[in-house]
């Protein structure tokens, strides 16, 4: 089972990490890119990373909140769209069901 963790709350960096083979590995930006240009391909390097694709996740765990708010709806924009796409949870949602950020 493989879990794909999504942290894009704070403003500074991108956290993405992927939980397999009872290991977690993370990927972190600290780079100045826009959060929609840096969260995708720290995705696809991490899974190539774990030689995994894809379709091996089963899960999506995204942060939603406090924290920023356009890096929280880049973060959770992706988790949704990747879990409608791969048709599993996020969040421990069902498919179809929105995660929503929480801004304090």
């Amino acid at each position: 089972m493989s879990t794909l963790l999504i942290d894009t709350r704070d403003s500074a960096k991108i956290k993405i990490g992927l939980k397999a083979n009872k290991r977690t590995k993370y990927a972190i930006s600290d780079s100045r890119l826009l959060k929609a240009q840096a969260v995708l391909p720290l995705i696809d390097k991490n899974l190539r990373s774990n030689n995994l694709k894809l379709k091996d996740i089963n899960e999506i765990k995204v942060n939603t909140g406090p924290g920023s708010f356009t890096g929280l709806r880049v973060g959770i924009s992706i988790a949704n769209a990747l879990g409608f796409f791969l048709k599993i949870s996020v969040n421990g949602k069902k498919v179809g069901k929105l995660a929503v950020p929480e801004y304090k």
